[in-house]
């Protein structure tokens, strides 16, 4: 299989991000992950663990061994590997949670690394090590202490496996997708989100072949053809539903307009016979002289 970072393509580049520095990058880090929709602890965690640093660098840039070559210097591989770990992160929040789901141990493999690099670039520059500085030695020692544990949660577990499974019914894999991606596109409706999955699976299948992956291309492929069977035993549900509804609306038309129909009958006969009827007008218009007198005397 391919290259970890490579299989999560290119969102942003590294290239793209240069420029950025670690303060900012970090900012930019931790903002991907509040809105992550996939692996949403292991976003949360990386984040928490990159403010300790953040907090660390401040400190090292508000004193003198910010203008010191033995510190700017290693600190530059640390942007690298920020650049690199955004680009983790941002796939978090944009991908396919379907592939995000089937790749779930290989991302959790990568904060791990991720992590471990960033930490790594902060032990080789020895003057943090050996600095005086009481601040300084106290946030090394804080991210020193923060050893995180990612993992998959237990209810992607389960869902993983109903999704890959190949034994899987198709009422087993749609009852699965219906829950999970209501979480996951909150303001779109089933038919709509599988749709936008199948989208972003089809970019990764291209990705894939284009690195010549053939195990990641199996998967992607299994995940496709899971989205496509969920989509055809929706839409058949979907159409009696629409054609229900037009036999309802036609029905209402037509009882709609019997009404109109007895309405203006109804006022026919109500109308007709004073406005036509010699013999009734006579009388309406005694009846009003009658009354005049009445009320005159």
């Amino acid at each position: 299989m391919a290259n970890s970072w490579d299989q999560l393509g290119e969102i942003a580049s590294v290239a793209q991000l240069t420029g950025i520095d670690a303060l900012k990058l970090i900012g930019m880090i931790v903002n991907a992950a509040n809105t992550a929709r996939m692996h949403k602890k292991n976003c949360r965690q990386f984040a928490h663990h990159l403010k300790l640093i953040r907090n660390l660098l401040e400190q090292i840039k508000n004193s003198e061994m910010n203008q010191r070559s033995e510190i700017l210097e290693p600190l530059q591989g640390l942007d690298d590997a920020l650049r690199r770990s955004y680009i983790l992160v941002k796939s978090c929040q944009e991908k396919s949670y379907l592939y995000l789901l089937a790749m779930g141990w290989n991302i959790v493999n990568q904060f791990e690394k991720a992590q471990t690099e960033i930490d790594l670039f902060l032990k080789i520059v020895p003057l943090i090590n050996m600095a005086d500085n009481a601040r300084i030695r106290e946030r090394l020692e804080a991210i020193e202490r923060d050893q995180r544990e990612y993992t998959l949660d237990e209810e992607d577990k389960k869902v993983q496996e109903v999704i890959l499974k190949q034994e899987s019914t198709r009422e087993a894999a749609t009852s699965v997708l219906k829950k999970t991606l209501s979480r996951s596109y909150p303001n779109m409706g089933f038919c709509e989100a599988l749709k936008t999955e199948e989208e972003k699976l089809q970019l990764e299948l291209h990705r894939s072949r284009a690195r010549y992956d053939a195990d990641q291309c199996e998967v992607i492929q299994r995940l496709i053809d899971v989205t496509q069977t969920a989509a055809s035993s929706v839409e058949p549900n979907l159409e009696k539903v629409l054609t229900k509804k037009e036999e309802l609306t036609s029905s209402k038309k037509k009882d709609d307009l019997y009404d109109t129909d007895s309405d203006i009958q109804t006022t026919s006969r109500l109308i007709i016979p004073i406005i036509f009827t010699p013999i009734s007008m006579k009388r309406f218009i005694y009846l009003m002289c009658c009354s005049r007198l009445m009320i005159e005397g």
